[in-house]
């Protein structure tokens, strides 16, 4: 999933720290602990035959779902069915159908079964259904703004404006409201979904097309197969009058599907997927694990793009015209985001939500590692920092874990912490162990949780495996904590001593200091000596030998740590920094630096050379 945007982040901090203090703000969800949800039957295949009903916003909808005790035997079934019009509810036996009795609270559908089964066995259940999306009152999020599960835009054609479609959100727990499943993380499942289309429309689900009839009345039946288990909010129907271009990598179809009015630039918005997928295999060192991709936009659509398994969708943002495109594709990012999830969230999924970081985490840091690779690492850098100052914009967002496991709502975890923060928790760990060790540590992570569940425990436990290190000073401080050092340096040099007093002090308010490794440079004479030392307590002094007064001291050399800095060090030594700089923010920050000296012929200097700067 990919938020729309920063300010309604920092717009809800605003309201938030707004309130009256009269106002009584319920606290007990604090009290509440989120556990990863009991399984006690494993969902084990999803047939779905579904019709469309345009004029009322509504499917018509058969399924067949086959079930098989976790480990303790029962005789109780519980789906998650929101705002239904249950018809009919059935065990099947071959093609035999036995009613079964049930409640139903129009929340969930409590299915009392035919005798007790245990873990060896399967069962097979029928369900006839109205799903009725627009009658289900969901609650949205700042980063999923509805949960009604289905749409249907424009459904009658009366907006001449806007085309017919159909499209489906899952995230959170919105497949629920058109398909009754278990709407759990950690449930995996097969699928087949048959779907009665109007002939003038295409259709994409997950998994492939593998086959289409002609109904001869208007209509068509496309039949969408997924051979491998995926989490249920990862199931995805689009239906619409769409160009839909073709493209592949090793042999897989890679599709685009786009409004006819911007066919002639879909290669130009998502051409450069195959290369993307290429890309993050090399990296990663597993195989695109599924049968095709495919990318498409819906109007209207709640969110900035969504990652379901093989079929991607995307907000209408993605569609830029030809002129639009010639500055840049402001689309790329997102591209690569959603495309990195169909490892991280549909390959290996969070167990809960509350360890989403293992989804939207990476999916944001992909961003990063692909423009550093397709434009340089200034571009990834670049990137990298938006996502820091993103988290930092937004105080509010310090006092929360990146782990959590007490939240209000489930959506609440869509927010600058699941995202930026633990994107940007992910380049310190990457410079820490090592780009080897970090990409070899990944692959085992998704090698040993494949199609099933992650959480940052197992993260850790494959980074200790390949690195031999232990880190759980890194894990308890990032993801189990919260919060970021503020640090003050300073910085003395001693003459008679040939030496340069470094100082780092922790300055945040909460009862808390932060372990971290900081690689120092120190420029003497032109001659830049590195060091690598680790600050752990609330005031740190290190000495380096100095021949003479440092050209510049430049901690934090590489610019990977997630922290406020207040760094004391005189202008000259900025602008040196701006002139032998490694790292775009290095240049940066001696950029900022000089505009707030332009009493300085130095660093107005710098200003005018920073306008032919290579990165732009």
């Amino acid at each position: 999933m990919k938020k729309i945007a920063l300010f309604a982040s920092l717009f809800l901090a605003f309201t938030l720290n707004a309130q009256t203090k009269t106002e009584q703000v319920d606290s007990s969800w604090k009290q509440n602990y989120r556990a990863v949800a009991t399984k006690t039957n494993n969902l084990k295949h999803t047939k779905l035959v579904a019709s469309f009903n345009y004029e009322k916003s509504q499917m018509n909808g058969e399924v067949w779902l086959k079930l098989q005790p976790h480990f303790y035997p029962t005789k109780k079934l519980v789906l998650d069915a929101k705002a239904m019009d249950i018809k009919e509810v059935a065990l099947m036996n071959g093609a035999a159908k036995t009613k079964l009795s049930y409640t139903y609270d129009s929340l969930q559908l409590h299915i009392d079964l035919d005798k007790t089964y245990t873990a060896k066995e399967s069962y097979n259940i029928y369900i006839k259904y109205i799903a009725r999306p627009n009658e289900f009152k969901g609650q949205g999020s700042e980063a999923i703004r509805d949960a009604k599960g289905m749409y249907f835009i424009n459904p009658l054609g009366t907006d001449k404006e806007k085309p017919t479609q159909i499209w489906t959100q899952g995230e959170t727990e919105a497949s629920s409201v058109w398909i009754p499943t278990i709407d759990k993380t950690n449930q995996k499942t097969t699928q087949e979904f048959y779907l009665t289309v109007p002939s003038k429309y295409v259709s994409l689900s997950n998994g492939l097309l593998v086959k289409q009839t002609d109904l001869k009345n208007g209509f068509r039946e496309d039949v969408w197969k997924m051979d491998l288990p995926h989490s249920p909010y990862l199931f995805f129907i689009g239906i619409g009058d769409y160009a839909v271009i073709k493209d592949s990598y090793k042999g897989k179809e890679v599709s685009y599907y786009i409004e006819k009015a911007y066919e002639k630039v879909a290669r130009k918005i998502y051409g450069n997927t195959p290369q993307m997928i290429a890309f993050f295999e090399s990296k990663l060192g597993v195989a695109f694990p599924w049968s095709k991709y495919a990318q498409i936009s819906g109007r209207d659509f709640v969110s900035g793009a969504m990652e379901n398994t093989t079929a991607t969708i995307h907000s209408d943002a993605v569609q830029q015209d030809a002129r639009e495109l010639v500055d840049e594709n402001i689309w790329e990012g997102t591209i690569a985001h959603e495309l990195f999830h169909q490892w991280f969230g549909d390959l290996v999924t969070a167990e809960s939500w509350s360890n989403l970081t293992v989804n939207e985490s990476f999916a944001d840091y992909s961003q990063t590692i692909w423009l550093e690779n397709s434009m340089g690492k200034d571009a990834g850098d670049y990137e990298n920092y938006k996502g820091m100052s993103g988290y930092l914009s937004s105080p509010t967002d310090a006092e929360k874990n990146l782990v959590r496991f007490y939240y209000n709502e489930r959506e609440d975890m869509f927010d600058l912490v699941s995202y930026q923060k633990g994107g940007r928790i992910l380049h310190m760990l990457r410079h820490f162990v090592g780009d080897e060790a970090f990409y070899k540590s990944l692959n085992k992570y998704l090698t040993d949780n494949k199609f099933s569940n992650g959480s940052a425990i197992k993260l850790k436990l494959a980074f200790e495996s390949v690195t031999g290190k232990d880190l759980n000073w890194f894990f308890n401080q990032w993801y189990f904590g919260n919060g970021h050092p503020y640090v003050r340096i300073t910085q003395q040099y001693d003459a008679n001593k040939k030496q340069v007093l470094v100082k780092l002090a922790q300055t945040q308010l909460q009862n808390k200091i932060f372990e971290l490794p900081i690689g120092i440079d120190i420029y003497i004479n032109g001659q830049r000596n590195h060091y690598e030392v680790w600050a752990k307590n609330k005031v740190d002094s290190f000495y380096f030998p100095a021949a003479s007064e440092p050209d510049n001291v430049n901690v934090d050399n590489d610019k990977i740590l997630l922290w406020e800095k207040n760094d004391s060090k005189p202008l000259q030594q900025f602008i040196y920094q701006y002139y032998h700089a490694r790292n775009f923010l290095d240049r940066n920050e001696a950029l900022n630096e000089a505009s707030q000296n332009l009493k300085s012929i130095e660093a107005k200097q710098v200003i005018q050379d920073a306008m032919k700067d290579s990165f732009y």
